[in-house]
């Protein structure tokens, strides 16, 4: 299940357990309102979980990632492979990295 999934879970426990806990004090059942609230007090754990786990990543080193694709477009360069479209090939990923980043 993806974090963007489960986010959306927890969002529906949310709503239903605040309208439970909100429901059930109306109706005077105490017992099923805390029952509701320990159902949404542990989506709230879960969630902070999902978002520990999944939170945005320290990039790398931009300088030590530029060596690194310079060199392996010199050795696909040197194997035969036209530099120019090499590089073209570089920019387009690129750009597709740059539309395809994760909310």
């Amino acid at each position: 299940m993806s974090p963007k999934a489960v986010r959306r879970a927890v969002v529906v426990v949310f709503v239903v357990g605040v309208a439970g806990m909100v429901g059930l004090s109306i109706a005077d059942e105490p017992n099923g309102a805390l029952a509701f609230g320990l159902l949404t007090a542990a989506a709230a754990v879960v969630l902070i979980a999902v978002t520990a786990v999944t939170g945005p990543r320290q990039a790398a080193d931009p300088e030590a990632l530029a060596e690194r694709l310079e060199g392996r477009v010199q050795t696909l360069v040197a194997a035969g492979a036209d530099e120019a479209d090499v590089r073209r090939l570089v920019r387009e990923a690129v750009a597709l990295g740059r539309t395809r980043r994760e909310d």
